[in-house]
């Protein structure tokens, strides 16, 4: 059997790409559906979700590469013209179909390694490439557009794969021809028909089917997901030094994996002297819990075995702040849910006049404040969180 197409038949290479991208898209298929519906409430489960993702995720980027490949090779080779060009409603149909589906199987797998680009932690792409994608920023709103794109584009191209299964189906048991005979292996005889005249409707017709649903996706909010507003409007503060400008960032190990975010919304109330004796000052910490950006673990953390926001909105760490031997250091408490416990932060200081940069890092066990208890094996979440904080302040006027 010729590698190559020819007027009557196709070759082995597009029968090969053909039944290639056939098994991973339908296997990539259902580990997402199954994955998707899957709890995660204790060890193993999150463990056999995250590897399922995993799967679902490498078979789509595996699947994005054969399908460039598949286009490329279509695009030099001629193709078998309709063994029907009688029938031309159902040809351009056909059309439509295949032309939807060579779409899909750029478009579906990109969306979906978009959005594991731009988000943070959970299920790894299995394959020596790295997580990230150039020019794709670690970002929630663009990890959410690529969510819903992703989702409602599968739908287009399950329904597509419907569609042309249907169609074959059709094919050999109702019209008992030739057509998924010549897409399978071996040499059989195959009738005569023109070669294949393409036309620029069945493409124009797919894009603009894709620009309807992706409107109607846009329209009914599905590049945005709802989640539970539970962030609080913490109160101003004024202190002897107002906070200017700074980051509370916190970091977690998933599947041996750092997954870092940030605290959007928090305060400090600061008193500090550097000419002191002893103690030189102390500052008051309060934290909306809910103002978090954890990648796609956002929601998880947020939950009733985790930060439980509903019931403990705020944390707060209070603090007197003393000089160390080269730096400073903040001992006092950290209250997080119900738990309160003692908490030493070591931090640098630059003065200059009226304004103060701090930078400081510390690592605390998450089981200490009864956070994922139901995680208890560290191969999936870390016990140890690093929290990292910077800020810059100035005195406030006498």
């Amino acid at each position: 059997m010729a590698a190559s197409n020819t007027a009557t038949t196709y070759g082995t290479v597009t029968k090969t790409f053909h039944w290639l991208t056939a098994l991973l898209i339908l296997t990539a298929v259902a580990l997402g559906a199954v994955a998707n519906r899957l709890p995660y409430e204790t060890n193993d489960q999150l463990a056999f979700k995250a590897q399922l993702f995993s799967f679902h995720k490498t078979l789509g980027v595996i699947v994005f590469a054969l399908a460039l490949a598949r286009i490329l090779w279509a695009v030099a080779q001629p193709k078998p013209g309709p063994l029907h060009p009688d029938r031309t409603a159902e040809t351009r149909l056909a059309e439509l179909v295949h032309w939807l589906l060579y779409i899909s199987l750029v478009a579906v797998p990109l969306t979906g390694w978009i959005h594991h680009a731009a988000s943070a932690g959970f299920a790894p792409i299995m394959l020596p490439i790295g997580q990230g994608l150039p020019l794709v920023p670690k970002s929630e709103s663009v990890s959410e557009l690529f969510a819903g794109l992703h989702w409602l584009w599968s739908k287009i191209m399950v329904g597509a794969i419907l569609l042309h299964v249907a169609g074959a189906l059709k094919h050999q048991f109702i019209d008992k021809d030739a057509t998924l005979r010549r897409m399978w292996f071996g040499n059989t005889n195959m009738p005569t028909v023109e070669s294949h005249k393409g036309s620029f409707v069945a493409p124009i017709a797919a894009v603009a089917i894709y620009g309807v649903v992706t409107g109607g996706g846009a329209m009914a909010g599905l590049y945005t997901h709802e989640t539970l507003d539970a962030t609080v409007a913490l109160e101003e503060v004024s202190s002897d030094w107002q906070v200017t400008d700074g980051s509370l960032e916190i970091t977690v190990n998933q599947f041996g994996s750092p997954v870092t975010g940030a605290f959007a919304d928090w305060t400090s109330a600061i008193t500090f002297d550097p000419e002191a004796e002893g103690v030189l000052g102390d500052v008051t910490t309060t934290i909306a819990i809910g103002s978090l950006e954890l990648g796609s673990v956002t929601g998880q953390a947020m939950g009733a075995d985790f930060f439980y926001v509903e019931a403990f909105p705020t944390a707060t760490f209070t603090a007197d702040i003393t000089r160390a031997e080269s730096d400073y250091v903040a001992t006092g408490t950290l209250t997080i849910k119900d738990v309160t416990l003692p908490v030493t932060l070591p931090f640098t200081l630059e003065l200059q006049s009226d304004t103060a940069v701090m930078a400081g890092i510390i690592a605390l066990d998450r089981r200490e404040f009864q956070i994922g208890n139901s995680i208890d094996d560290e191969s999936n979440l870390g016990f140890g969180v690093g929290i990292s904080i910077n800020l810059s302040a100035t005195r406030a006027p006498e």
